[in-house]
């Protein structure tokens, strides 16, 4: 167990150093602001919606590594998804992080590497932000916050 949560720390840790997806998208149909009072982590989102799919998704912003990990991980697998299956993932991604730390949860490759934010209930809302962002997104509201 030792040797993945190590894999794990190591993969949040390459997220925040090098997120991907990191930048203004410049045709962007809908964005949202996220912020996180509690620590003040803080970021935009970016989409850009076609015919009922994410053709592309970007963030900015500044945050824990745990905040731009996941908007960073989210970004990675959200490209090319439709809105049905986005829903559908964040609904994943909320149980998976909600569940309590003695019960199992699903595998969801590397964002399971969040999961252990199930132990620190207050890190639940560093690896949630941006998914709440993108929901807020979607819809086109413009501002959420965690609070």
């Amino acid at each position: 167990m030792s040797d993945l949560n190590d894999l794990y720390q190591e993969v949040i840790l390459d997220h925040n150093r090098r997120p991907r997806n990191f930048h203004v998208l410049a045709n962007a149909s809908h964005s949202a602001e996220g912020y996180n009072p509690l620590c003040g982590d803080r970021l935009m989102l970016y989409l850009k919606l076609a015919d009922g799919r994410i053709e592309d998704v970007s963030f900015q912003g500044a945050g824990c590594a745990i905040s731009k990990a996941s908007a960073s991980m989210m970004t990675d697998v959200l490209k090319g998804r439709t809105i049905a299956e986005a829903n559908a993932l964040f609904d994943r991604f909320h149980r998976m992080v909600t569940t309590p730390p003695d019960q199992g949860v699903e595998d969801m490759g590397k964002l399971s590497s969040l999961a252990g934010v199930r132990e620190f209930p207050i890190r639940i809302k560093c690896a949630s932000l941006a998914w709440h962002t993108l929901k807020a997104a979607m819809k086109n509201e413009h501002r959420i916050s965690t609070e």
